[in-house]
């Protein structure tokens, strides 16, 4: 059975939920991290956008992948490894969480963690691109059958 894709306004919520989320992280993460990031749509003023928070946190190397991970499991989240993205640790999030989010670890300067960061800005800088953007995301929402047609 498919869901339907949940595509909502800008909601400045968003930044809310990611700061209470970052509370939780940061602390357990913070002797191995560089930053937490708040990525995806949600990051975005005035995009439209799942209602699901991404966040990435950065490393500065391989070596701080074990400690991070430990730590993040300790917090309650489960690593799903790679998932097919050299650079970058996938988790499970918590049952306990009332916040829906995507949580990654990705390597200073890997690919997806690049890819994430140049969307972001552009669209915080484009009011032309973002608003093109939104419309095609609502629109991808409203039409297709499942998630991996959205995201494709």
């Amino acid at each position: 059975m498919n869901k339907k894709i949940s595509v909502e306004n800008f909601n400045p919520d968003w930044k809310n939920w990611f700061q209470s989320l970052h509370a939780t992280i940061w602390p357990a993460v913070q002797p191995w991290a560089l930053s937490v990031e708040h990525v995806g749509s949600t990051s975005v003023a005035g995009l439209a956008a799942k209602p699901i928070i991404d966040i990435d946190i950065i490393v500065k190397d391989v070596k701080s992948l074990a400690p991070v991970i430990l730590a993040l499991e300790k917090i309650g989240y489960i690593h799903r490894g790679n998932l097919g993205i050299e650079g970058r640790e996938a988790f499970r999030i918590p049952s306990t969480s009332s916040i829906k989010h995507n949580l990654y670890v990705c390597i200073q300067d890997c690919l997806a963690l690049r890819n994430h960061l140049i969307l972001r800005n552009f669209l915080n800088e484009n009011e032309q691109a973002r608003n093109e953007y939104g419309k095609l995301k609502t629109r991808l929402a409203e039409s297709v059958l499942s998630i991996d047609e959205y995201v494709e």
